[in-house]
């Protein structure tokens, strides 16, 4: 089981995104737990404040450390926790962040709105900062939505076959293979016939073919080329799909 510690200035946007599919189904399974926290509850004057004007002059308010530091501390006890601020200044989330994530039995999550954050919450309460691509948007909400459902994902028991995950996109550095399903004529277009011809290994191996082909052309940054054989690597040089 896995728990995420979500803190949020509007946790009801959490409300309903995990009401369906896969992870409502792992919350209801207790694979997965949520839970939400508003850390304007922290705040303590009459106004509820969590952002203020920024020293030095600029546009924007900043988030205020106080009741963002009251509200984490008072969830997460344990220092090998990581506590992650979502933000455009972190670094990119992939497949690889959420196997690693997957392994903590709790995970932190803090989503940023306004200005940003005062630099002391980055410094001295987040572990680390997590991206999930090179655009701002107005919250870290959906960021932190994005990353419990893919590190849930890796959880055992939250996907019918524990399988599964390892065919998807980015596995072994690779995107998915092409996939078909009825009809086998679609408009002229027909489905491969190895894909009809019952031998398990040709297929395995024309899968594997096709998403190094297809990962070198359409994401080639991702490909680790020294996990290819020479057979495969000769594949890169002529990669038309």
């Amino acid at each position: 089981m896995i728990t995420f510690e979500v803190f949020s200035l509007f946790p009801d946007m959490f409300e309903t995104i995990f009401k369906d599919g896969i992870i409502s189904r792992a919350i209801n399974n207790q694979l997965v737990n949520i839970n939400l926290y508003d850390w304007r509850d922290k705040s303590t004057d009459n106004y509820k404040t969590v952002d203020d004007y920024q020293y030095g002059g600029g546009p924007g308010m900043v988030i205020k450390p106080e009741p963002l530091f009251e509200s984490v501390e008072s969830v997460i006890t344990n220092k090998n926790i990581p506590i992650i601020l979502l933000s455009p200044q972190g670094k990119k989330f992939d497949h690889n962040k959420a196997i690693e994530l997957s392994d903590h039995g709790q995970i932190a999550l803090i989503c940023g709105r306004y200005g940003g954050f005062d630099e002391r919450s980055r410094k001295y309460l987040a572990t680390e900062e997590l991206s999930i691509g090179d655009y701002v948007m107005s919250g870290g909400e959906l960021g932190a939505m994005v990353v419990i459902d893919t590190v849930s994902r890796l959880i055992p028991g939250v996907l019918g076959n524990e399988e599964s995950y390892k065919l998807d996109s980015f596995y072994n550095d690779l995107i998915q293979y092409p996939q078909y399903t009825r009809p086998f004529s679609f408009r002229g277009w027909d489905v491969p016939q190895i894909l009809l011809s019952g031998n398990h290994k040709e297929i395995n191996d024309w899968r594997r073919k096709q998403s190094i082909i297809r990962t070198s052309k359409r994401r080639p940054d991702i490909i680790d080329v020294s996990e290819l054989t020479s057979d495969e690597l000769k594949l890169l040089e002529h990669n038309d799909e």
